[in-house]
């Protein structure tokens, strides 16, 4: 008796029965409300485009970052992403005026939360 090979399913593409699909990360809404915060009447707005570049660069720095203070960890041999890594991270990547702009903002972000 001969076997019938067995299919595998995708894990990431699934049926109308099978649930939800992965979403992908996305930094549209919070350009959108840097831009209204900008102009708070509405006067500005931001095309298709423009939004697909802003979004395109904020997941490669997002990627940037993310990975240097992985480097970071396993050369530190720690296993625990802390705010000192990112800020090391961040130096890393950033150029100088705009990593001090990115700690000011940072800092001010942490000891809001």
């Amino acid at each position: 008796m001969a076997r019938k090979p067995v299919q595998k399913k995708s894990a990431t593409k699934k049926g109308k029965k099978g649930g939800k699909k992965a979403g992908k990360r996305t930094y549209r809404p919070y350009v959108t409300k840097v831009v209204k915060g900008i102009q708070p009447a509405g006067k500005w707005r931001i095309s298709k485009k423009a939004l697909q570049v802003a979004n395109s660069f904020a997941q490669d720095i997002f990627d940037r970052v993310a990975t240097e203070a992985g480097k970071l960890l396993k050369h530190a041999g720690l296993r625990k992403l802390s705010s000192r890594s990112i800020q090391a991270a961040i130096r890393l990547v950033l150029p100088s005026e705009l990593a001090k702009h990115a700690m000011q903002a940072g800092a001010k972000a942490v000891a809001k939360a």
